[in-house]
């Protein structure tokens, strides 16, 4: 079967057709402008290409209970263009297809747990650290949703004292977006994250951030992998600071396998990129379910 595949960010709409195996026939880029703008060229990619149904992965807050009246909106986004827009409507109206909607990175989860380094595990925690930091969880082989879907990335954690920067969020003034996200690597020293490579200390602070919320997800979710993906994960020397941290912090409480095997416990996101596009896949194939 062919399916359709859109992982909706708020810079860019990546666009593919793929196979239930995961393999990829045809991607493309599209700039996030407006709705009006954006969602006739997604629709003419898809048009005459065959699909069978069509799976999204959208930036949020996006509404993914199937019985709300509102099932598939964009709900209340500093994205104002697209605020309460219709995003399962306008494709459904177009293209006709059954079609399968969550968030972003619960599409990321998703795709490691299909195809990637998650395969076969049943409860999973995908972390994206960059322009914000977002969480999808899976549960007993289930993307997690409740009133709506996970916002990990607001847990509140406990600020350094030492800290020389203030939260960016707007609602927290110690949450783990608000301190450890891309903006706020900026903010506090003044340099994108990859103009910092060589500063110790921003990689110190970057990572005791990070292990304190992690650590509160394994306390609470006991997942069996934790994946780190977003464009913050590029700077790589944070994964054996990390992991130092996160042990550090449970302080053999959590005395199992997989802590013990941090390396292959807390790792990289292993798709090339293409694990939210490839969970769009799956968001595609299980819609037919």
């Amino acid at each position: 079967m062919i399916f359709g595949a859109l992982e909706a960010g708020g810079t860019k709409m990546v666009v593919a057709v793929g196979e239930g195996n995961g393999h990829i026939l045809e991607k493309q880029s599209i700039p996030t402008t407006t709705p009006e703008e954006t969602i006739p060229k997604i629709i003419d990619f898809f048009q005459g290409k065959g699909i069978q149904a069509l799976g999204i992965g959208a930036f949020g807050p996006v509404d993914v209970v199937k019985t709300s009246s509102t099932y598939g909106y964009i709900l209340n986004t500093p994205k104002l263009a697209w605020k309460q827009f219709d995003l399962v409507g306008a494709f459904q109206k177009a293209l006709q297809v059954p079609i399968g909607i969550d968030t972003d990175v619960n599409g990321s989860c998703l795709g490691e747990m299909t195809y990637g380094c998650a395969k076969g595990l049943q409860n999973v925690l995908y972390l994206t650290i960059g322009t914000g930091i977002g969480a999808g969880i899976a549960v007993d082989g289930k993307l997690l949703h409740g009133m709506l879907h996970p916002e990990g990335g607001h847990i509140l954690i406990g600020k350094n004292a030492h800290d020389p920067g203030q939260s960016v969020c707007p609602y927290h003034d110690s949450c783990m977006e608000g301190l450890a996200s891309g903006p706020s690597i900026e903010a506090r020293w003044g340099k994108k994250a990859y103009e910092l490579v060589d500063k110790q200390v921003v990689w110190e602070l970057e990572s005791e951030y990070l292990a304190k919320g992690i650590v509160n997800m394994i306390l609470l979710l006991s997942p069996q992998k934790v994946i780190l993906g977003g464009g913050v994960m590029n700077q790589t020397q944070l994964f054996p600071m990390i992991r130092e941290k996160v042990i550090m912090l449970l302080n053999h409480y959590y005395d199992t396998k997989e802590i013990a095997d941090v390396e292959q416990y807390i790792v990289p996101a292993s798709l090339g990129g293409d694990q939210g596009i490839m969970g769009a896949i799956r968001l595609a194939e299980l819609s037919m379910q």
